[in-house]
């Protein structure tokens, strides 16, 4: 089974652009992406996806792989899909290019699901929700899912609701795991022929209401195996996250 990584990079962002080059701890951030991809043991490809020449630059200055696509892509999936049409593999691991500090062990974990499940279709990650603020915050993706692991919904609203208890919520209950709650790790797995007919389905209503692109595949009957993970990550997607992510990586 061949499983390539993809990692989408653009150089524009609405909130942080450039933030793909911006420097942590001496590295631009695409190349600690890259890196830690390369770490993962069930990875054999790793391909930086990018519409910038200087992205492109970095990574194969570093004797990595970049793939120039077309600049006019809506979404990371559609920059995803470009690559993995000309792609000989059987797995697509879309790895976030704003995910500098992702453990080379959360990829495996979300690859390890199809090792075994050959109807599998696409997959993803959940860590709990340690924080109030992490469970109210529509900038934290939360997930339920059902008895054996696939997601039942997506939601930037607080999810579940804890009807009984909404009026009670305090952190402590949170830090101390006391509510089961977890929220998504952006990163996903595809069967390579899966992923490009996704890329081709008409965006949903409930994907464009709540702006996550994976509600399409809900929405289309796909079932979503959600692996929970200890690790934590951290994407950069405003200059606050750099500075965040500066501090987490210190020695």
């Amino acid at each position: 089974m061949t499983i390539i990584a993809i990692i989408p990079a653009r150089y524009g962002s609405t909130r942080f652009p450039g933030k793909a080059l911006a420097d942590l701890a001496g590295k631009p951030i695409i190349q600690h992406v890259y890196e830690r991809a390369r770490a993962a043991s069930l990875v054999s490809r790793v391909i930086v996806a990018t519409d910038d020449r200087r992205i492109a630059d970095v990574i194969r200055q570093v004797g990595g792989e970049a793939v120039m696509t077309s600049s006019s892509h809506e979404t990371g999936t559609d920059r995803l899909a470009e690559v993995a049409r000309g792609l000989d593999a059987e797995i697509v691991v879309n790895v976030q290019g704003d995910e500098p500090l992702i453990e080379p062990a959360m990829i495996d974990q979300a690859i390890e699901p199809f090792l075994s499940s050959p109807g599998l279709q696409m997959g993803t990650l959940k860590s709990r929700i340690r924080q109030l603020h992490d469970f109210l915050s529509p900038n934290v993706v939360k997930v339920v899912t059902d008895a054996e692991g696939y997601a039942l919904y997506f939601s930037r609203s607080p999810l579940p609701f804890f009807r009984d208890k909404w009026h009670d919520l305090k952190n402590e209950a949170f830090e101390a795991g006391r509510l089961l709650c977890y929220k998504h790790v952006g990163l996903y797995v595809y069967r390579r022929d899966f992923l490009l007919r996704f890329a081709a389905m008409p965006q949903t209503f409930l994907e464009v209401s709540e702006k996550l692109e994976q509600l399409r595949a809900l929405e289309n009957g796909v079932r979503i195996k959600v692996v929970e993970t200890e690790f934590e990550s951290l994407g950069v997607d405003t200059p606050e996250d750099l500075a965040k992510a500066r501090e987490l990586i210190q020695p």
